[in-house]
Order: structure tokens, then C-alpha cells, then sequence
């Protein structure tokens, strides 16, 4: 237990509060590491703000809510016959299916489903020719209405224009009734896009699936900490780690309890689309391959280096001269990314 996730719970739960009551028809997503919350207690708090659905990420993740949370299960991953993995275990009627390919479709005869459209994103969806064949299958289907996956860079018009189209398509091909409203599930629209939306569209329901806006969009109300677990005072030329390098001026070597097992030094690839990012990018790359990597535990207020590359379950951090060393038993924080963070406990406050 040296690697925590302390939650301000007041904080936390004001956030997620102002975000439901800006966000009708909010679907939580409480999928893979569950944003570093975990799942289950993601879905206990889905439960407590009393949403009718949550999204998962994949099928295998259904049982991770269901300790916390007895209602719909939105399955984001689209059901296809081709991957195994996908298929439907059971006949619970509370899921909802994702489909997004023909085949997908006709193996979900009897089911719940959203049916999906293909998007700028280029990740799953039926395209423009394939909905006219979606109109024929769809009696053998229980629809619960249509999704839209949309981008997150890019001019909000576009996005906006995206759900326009996707309307248009959907009438087009016989998806939409005037009798009755269409319910259309969407990701990565701020609130007032989907104010604009539904202003622009009196006969649509949306449903927003928030993940990151919900669980992470106020860092301050989570703080990941370390605990240090020995601190070694070095000398110049003396050797240390895995790799016997040589100090190349005294200071000490702090060992923490986080390492890649817990998702330090593991990051995703950086989008990089300025200049700004790009030089970055550029420049830290060419740090570590002098063997330099800036580390993110914060010892005197600052982000401190490598001592060398994180070990499985702890880090070996170099403090200089004249920095304070933390004593042992202490805890430093931790800059990390929250969907590659797995804790040794997380610790909500009231």
C-alpha cells in the first residue's frame, strides 16, 4: 500500500454534481483503470448521483459494476460475431449493445442496441451507404437509439455540424419518426453544444457519455502521493541502481513506492500538433537518451529527475546538495496520468 490516491470528497462530489445538473440525459463512463478511481467505485458514485445508465468500455467490465450499480449498461465496444470477446453472456436485459457493422446487428436479434454511425473519428460506425440495409435489419433489434462518437480537436461547428448530418442521414433513411423522439448518444460535447444541439433539434434526446469531464476535469480534488521508503545519502563517483551508474555529484537517493507497475513512466504518445509540442516533445526525447529522465514525483515543490529508469514497484529519485531530503515515511506527490495510474488504495475523504 506505498502507492495512494487521496480524493477530496467534497470537492470531487461538487464537481461531479455541477456536471449532472449541466448535463441532461448524462450516461457516466466507468471503464478500464476507471480513470484511477477504480470501477467499482466509480460506479457507486453513478449510483449515488442516481443516473438511470453508465457506459463501460467492454462487455468483460460489466461485472465490475454491478457490486455498486443495478441499472442499464451502456457496452461501448461495438458486438461483433468476428471478435469472440464481444459477444453477449446471457440474456440480461439491462445491457445495451453497441452495434456498428451488419453483422453485429443481426447477432444482436431480440437485444437492446445502439446502433452507431461511422464519424470524422474513422473508429466504428455504419457509413452513409450501409444505413439503408440498417433500416431493413432493424425490426429483429430492440433499438434504444443512435450513436455518434466525435472528435475532440477541431472547431466546435464542426462537431455541431457532425450531429446535424448524422440527423439528416438518419431521416434520410427512414431511421427517424415524427411520432415519437429519437434518442441519439453522443461523446466529447461540451454543455453548451448540447444546449445548442437540443435547441437546434426539438425532437432529440441526448444522451451525453462523459468520462473524463466527469471523473477528472478538477485536478485539484485528487492527489496521487508515494511513500519513500528509504533516502541515501551519495558522493560523488560513488555507484547506485540496477545499472551501477556513477553519481555525478553528491546529494541522495530517494527510493519510493510507485513504480511502472503502477503506470509511472508509462505515457501515452503526445498528440503533438503545434510547434509548442512538437520541440517539446523533441527535447525530452533527446534527454533520455543521454540517459536523463524527469520523474514525476515532486520533492521541495518540484518535479526531481530519475536516478535511473523506475523499477516494477518503487523509483529511485536523485535530490542534489542542498535540497532537503523527505524522511522515511513520509509521502511525495506524484504527477500521473489518471487513466495509466493503477493505486495501491484509494482514500476519499468525507
Amino acid at each position: 500500500m506505498t502507492f495512494t490516491l487521496h480524493v477530496d470528497g467534497a470537492r470531487w462530489r461538487a464537481h461531479t454534481g455541477r456536471v449532472l445538473a449541466g448535463t441532461p440525459g448524462l450516461v457516466p463512463v466507468v471503464k478500464g483503470n476507471g480513470y484511477g478511481f477504480g470501477c467499482g467505485l466509480l460506479a457507486a458514485e453513478a449510483a449515488r448521483l442516481g443516473v438511470d445508465v453508465v457506459a463501460v468500455g467492454q462487455a468483460d467490465e460489466i461485472g465490475a459494476v454491478r457490486s455498486a450499480y443495478a441499472g442499464d449498461v451502456l457496452v461501448l465496444t461495438p458486438l461483433d460475431p468476428r471478435v469472440p470477446s464481444t459477444a453477449p453472456a446471457g440474456s440480461d436485459d439491462t445491457v445495451i449493445w453497441t452495434v456498428a457493422t451488419m453483422g453485429g446487428l443481426k447477432a444482436a436479434a431480440g437485444r437492446r442496441v445502439v446502433v452507431e454511425l461511422l464519424t470524422s473519428m474513422l473508429r466504428f460506425g455504419f457509413s452513409d451507404a450501409e444505413l439503408a440495409a440498417v433500416a431493413e435489419q432493424l425490426p429483429a433489434a430492440r433499438v434504444e437509439g443512435y450513436a455518434v462518437h466525435l472528435p475532440l480537436a477541431g472547431d466546435p461547428r464542426a462537431r455541431a455540424a457532425e450531429v446535424d448530418s448524422a440527423i439528416a442521414k438518419l431521416a434520410g433513411a427512414g431511421l427517424t419518426q415524427t411520432s415519437r423522439r429519437t434518442t441519439l448518444w453522443v461523446s466529447h460535447l461540451t454543455e453548451a453544444e448540447l444546449a445548442d444541439a437540443s435547441a437546434r433539434h426539438r425532437g432529440l434526446d441526448l444522451r451525453a457519455r462523459i468520462g473524463t469531464r466527469l471523473w477528472l476535469e478538477d485536478p485539484a480534488a485528487v492527489q496521487a502521493r508515494a511513500a519513500v521508503l528509504a533516502v541515501h545519502p551519495v558522493r560523488r563517483g560513488q555507484r547506485y541502481g540496477y545499472w551501477q551508474r556513477r553519481a555525478t555529484r553528491s546529494g541522495h537517493l530517494v527510493v519510493a513506492g510507485a513504480g511502472t507497475s503502477h503506470g509511472i513512466a508509462l505515457t501515452a504518445p503526445t498528440p503533438a500538433v503545434g510547434l509548442g509540442q512538437r520541440v517539446k516533445t523533441a527535447g525530452t526525447g533527446g534527454l533520455e537518451a543521454l540517459g536523463q529522465a524527469l520523474s514525476p514525483f515532486r520533492v521541495a515543490g518540484r518535479r526531481r529527475w530519475f536516478a535511473e529508469p523506475p523499477h516494477m514497484q518503487v523509483s529511485m529519485i536523485w535530490l542534489p546538495e542542498g535540497v532537503g531530503a523527505p524522511s522515511v515515511g513520509s509521502e511525495l506527490d506524484v504527477d500521473v496520468r489518471m487513466t495509466t495510474a493503477t493505486f495501491d488504495r484509494v482514500v476519499v475523504s468525507a
